[in-house]
């Protein structure tokens, strides 16, 4: 059908929906390189100004680190721009191979294998190892290109309450929700040919990381194989930044670690599987969006390589973000804002309404403060908050001022040590 006032009217009338919801996201423009203090530009129009980013995953400050952005201008001078080819046509340089064992070497891995980025590689990895007689068993809270990627795949899918471990069926009693825990989904599906337990390794939108010693002891009771996305924890959650297999004690017990490059590893682009041989072979053999996308530009793997050899070198930059993560999180509970639970630089400040989410965000920016405000869908309905993201980049003066502003913003709307049902009550969830 022709692109008819038919069906102009009702994406016009689903944006004006979207927009009277309080839910319409607004893109800022910023004008300066990722780091602590950026320029932006917001409204589009606006004088740009000057803030301070406390909503970046630039969590290691390695976005526009000079050695980084040298070793990228060399892989781009002798290298060239990109590939122009999918890997095994002539797609695959000698870099891209040494990327590929440097990554299985920092995760404790056989092999890796690299994608265009991870949203592709979770797309990728359960079509190409699991089929209909198989299962995948998986988070509730899972992120979405984990959820799409099971979607792509013919393998039946249950789902257990985030982070439950139970055998219990019911569980309403204890948390208010039906739901299943992950054993009794594990004792469901004996009968499947192979089970994956499938989750986050850190939790995005909430910060928390997943029990995954539990998990692998689940596995190996049950004969499951384990899947983890860690893509908010390579780089910097661990002794030495493994990320969360070494934080939980389980390295070499994780069957498949999906990541980015796009977060702490650089903040560019790219990601990979890495797991066993047996499983990165078949998927070099089946997965589609490996089959069937460009390479990883030599410019983003020559920067990889660096952050490599920077993480290798010392652990400087991991143990200052866990130190700043500490002193914000202290600070804001100090001050009486709802906090989520967790031990990352992930710091949900819990608002629970759309439109005092956008407003406390834009209050704060008049304050020199960029955090934006998450509300439905990208999380649940009545869990609207401003999720901030703590860097290596910031120093204390960062993190003081953006203690200022929210405690300015947060008098201002009468949300300091009120609990979650009065924030509820005045402002709705």
């Amino acid at each position: 059908m022709a692109y008819s006032d038919k069906v102009r009217t009702l994406y016009q009338e689903q944006l004006k929906q979207i927009q009277n919801a309080g839910l319409f996201k607004q893109e800022r423009f910023i004008h300066s390189a990722q780091s602590a203090d950026i320029e932006v530009e917001f409204p589009t129009g606006a004088s740009i100004k000057k803030v301070i980013n406390m909503c970046s995953n630039n969590y290691l400050g390695l976005s526009s680190h000079s050695e980084v952005v040298k070793a990228a201008h060399e892989g781009l001078d002798v290298r060239g721009y990109g590939m122009s080819s999918v890997r095994f046509i002539c797609g695959t340089q000698d870099i891209h191979k040494e990327l590929e064992k440097r990554v299985s070497k920092f995760l404790g891995t056989d092999d890796t294998i690299l994608f265009s980025s991870c949203f592709d590689a979770n797309g990728g990895v359960f079509e190409a190892l699991l089929g209909q007689e198989d299962a995948i068993i998986t988070d509730a809270l899972n992120h979405a290109s984990i959820i799409d990627g099971i979607r792509l795949c013919k393998a039946q899918r249950l789902i257990y309450n985030h982070s439950d471990m139970r055998d219990a069926e019911e569980i309403v009693r204890e948390t208010g929700k039906s739901g299943k825990g992950l054993e009794r989904c594990l004792k469901e599906s004996q009968k499947c040919r192979f089970r994956m337990i499938a989750t986050d390794g850190v939790f995005s939108m909430d910060g928390d990381m997943a029990k995954l010693d539990e998990i692998c002891d689940l596995a190996e009771k049950y004969d499951a194989l384990v899947m983890i996305d860690d893509s908010h924890a390579s780089g910097f959650i661990g002794k030495t930044g493994r990320g969360t297999h070494e934080y939980k004690g389980v390295m070499g017990r994780v069957d498949i670690i999906t990541t980015t490059f796009g977060k702490a590893l650089g903040g560019a682009s790219g990601g990979c599987i890495a797991g066993r041989k047996e499983i990165i072979e078949l998927c070099r053999q089946k997965a589609r969006p490996y089959l069937f996308s460009n390479t990883v530009a030599p410019v983003v793997v020559s920067g990889v390589l660096k952050v490599l050899d920077i993480l290798s070198s010392s652990t400087e930059r991991r143990d200052k973000l866990e130190k700043n993560a500490e002193y914000w999180r202290n600070g804001l509970t100090k001050a009486g804002f709802i906090l989520k639970a967790g031990d990352t630089p992930i710091v949900p400040v819990m608002l629970f309404n759309a439109k005092l989410s956008q407003d406390f965000s834009k209050d704060l920016y008049e304050e020199g403060i960029y955090a934006i405000g998450f509300f439905f869908p990208v999380v649940p309905q009545g869990q609207a908050r401003i999720r901030t993201q703590i860097s290596a980049a910031h120093e204390i003066h960062h993190l003081d001022k953006a203690l200022d502003a929210f405690i300015k913003v947060g008098k201002k709307y009468d949300i300091l040590g009120k609990s979650k049902q009065e924030i509820i009550e005045k402002y709705g969830a």
